[in-house]
């Protein structure tokens, strides 16, 4: 006789016979293993759940209250902080006027280099009292003549433009800022503007945003918006628009005016150079770099201010393969940075035991770590496995509410993509997969924690060649669209649903089947543009 851990017993003959009986004893196993194993612990998983949700729902209600009140009260940042615009000075020239450098690190953009370099140009302050620096860690040589060319011919017109490379990539982005601010003309420097290089700011882009710097001291940073320039590509450069809008408009706008603090995006920002320094310049322990500084920052005493009035053009990933890099980048980041910077936070003697509760408590683990985790380990795996496990009941407010109210506030941020909110919904759910797993990845440091690979920018140059004439049928393998992760995950939520129609009673399988499809979707990579490696 074989027994069972439940000490039931399964008789011998169980084992023999036809697919019957093999089908049997699945059933069997099943019963025997549902009650003692797996309904504990998937009750477990949905209190766990609930719990993060409700974390998630009381933080995003917080942010939208701070956000309307900023808006009824019309709280601006001049009304904070001073703000003087810039004046001639006729004793002192242009001497009045502080120097900046302008960096603009690159790698191998063979689309996008010309906008970046020629908007950084054409900034409007005195040209002897700005120096552009391009940061080029371009590998492939015919990519960096065309940079290098580039600037020269800038330099021709009396533009005091810098190009810069270094041996190796070594720190990435980070290790190309930090041998940037090494060269010898940057101790002349008293501010740092660091635009990503499909970034195109404004002409009075300084003007509008050293002031702060100028007549605030104890301001370290100035973070401007970011206006996507392609937003209206394809669905899923929409979808991104109405994530990164609620960030910029709730997030940032909260996080300045409550704690004088906020991630540096790593971009369209201005630092004070000597606060950069204090504060140990740039680090390349995490993929994230640029948020590493700010908390750095932060913890030495300095402010942030956040400026939504002044936006900066950049494009968004609008090929699946470079966005699900980035938010890789994105999610892993922050958890490994979260895991290295905990305790120093909690040590740290220069700032408020409300500050450090922010830090903790809000800005890393409910944003960077909860919010990715419950999207999918509770709307994606948890819920749909309920409808297998009926034993276990999700509450309605936990299923239905929590997650519509979630919704609704960060569809505010882009009022016009508000009809597509359903779709938002389900996108967001497929990218929770990679977001989840990364933060896993970052918490554990584990394989591809420091894996950073460029976003890919198209610029113009697809337009260009598709407009100029019309394209053969492009070849392109199955495995360069084929997702296997997706298309797992898709298959599980087909076939909760198809349960749920055969024997549930929740109707969950009409969520179920539109999140299944969402997932099958992507996982045959029909998400975004796709551009066959012909172009």
């Amino acid at each position: 006789m074989e027994s069972l851990s439940s000490g039931a017993v399964i008789p011998p003959e169980a084992f023999q016979g036809g697919p019957g009986d093999v089908t049997g004893l699945l059933g069997c196993l099943w019963q025997q293993a549902k009650a003692p194993l797996l309904v504990p612990f998937l009750k477990m998983m949905v209190f766990l759940c609930l719990t993060m949700s409700i974390l998630l729902f009381v933080e995003r209600v917080y942010m939208g209250i701070v956000v309307v009140l900023i808006k009824i009260f019309r709280w601006k940042p001049e009304k904070k902080y001073k703000w003087e615009p810039m004046k001639e000075d006729l004793e002192m020239g242009n001497l009045g006027y502080p120097m900046v450098l302008v960096q603009i690190p690159m790698c191998n953009e063979k689309e996008v280099y010309q906008l970046s370099i020629g908007a950084a140009c054409g900034l409007s302050w005195p040209t002897d009292r700005i120096i552009i620096q391009v940061l080029d860690d371009s590998t492939d040589p015919a990519i960096k003549a065309l940079k290098e060319q580039e600037c020269k011919r800038w330099a021709s017109k009396g533009i005091n433009i810098k190009y810069e490379i270094r041996e190796n990539r070594n720190g990435y982005k980070a290790g190309a800022l930090r041998e940037g601010m090494k060269h010898s003309y940057v101790k002349l420097c008293d501010y740092v503007a660091i635009f990503d290089a499909d970034f195109q700011p404004e002409h009075n882009f300084l003007r509008r945003t050293i002031p702060f710097l100028v007549h605030n001291p104890e301001l370290a940073l100035v973070q401007t918006r970011w206006k996507f320039v392609n937003s209206d590509e394809c669905l899923m450069t929409r979808m991104q628009e109405m994530s990164l809008n609620y960030h910029f408009i709730v997030e940032q706008e909260v996080g300045s005016r409550t704690y004088s603090f906020f991630g540096f995006n790593g971009t369209a920002g201005v630092w004070r150079i000597s606060a950069l320094n204090e504060a140990g310049g740039w680090k390349d322990r995490t993929t994230v770099e640029d948020m590493d500084l700010a908390i750095r920052a932060s913890l030495k005493g300095w402010k942030f201010v956040y400026v939504g009035e002044v936006e900066v053009k950049n494009e968004l990933p609008s090929t699946f393969k470079a966005y699900r890099h980035q938010q890789h980048r994105w999610s892993c980041g922050p958890a490994n940075l979260f895991r290295k910077m905990a305790m120093e936070i909690v040590r740290c003697k220069k700032v408020s035991p409300w500050k450090k509760f922010y830090l903790i408590y809000s800005f890393f683990f409910v944003r960077k770590i909860v919010a990715h985790m419950v999207t999918f380990i509770f709307y994606c795996v948890v819920l749909p496995a309920t409808i297998v496990i009926p034993e276990v009941q999700v509450p309605v407010w936990g299923a239905v509410y929590i997650p519509s109210v979630i919704t609704l506030l960060n569809a505010v941020g882009t009022p016009r993509s508000f009809h597509l909110v359903i779709f938002w919904i389900l996108f967001e759910n497929v990218m929770s997969l990679h977001r989840t797993k990364a933060t896993f990845i970052g918490l554990l440091e584990a394989g591809r924690v420091n894996e950073w690979i460029v976003t890919e920018k198209l610029g113009h140059v697809l337009q260009t060649k598709l407009g100029s004439k019309v394209p053969k049928k492009p070849r392109f393998r199955m495995g360069d669209r084929l997702h296997l992760l997706e298309l797992f995950v898709g298959f599980y939520l087909f076939f909760c649903g198809c349960y749920d129609v055969a024997f549930g009673k929740s109707h969950f399988f009409i969520y179920l089947f539109l999140q299944s499809t969402a997932f099958f979707t992507a996982g045959f990579g029909y998400v975004g543009i796709f551009v066959p490696s012909s172009y």
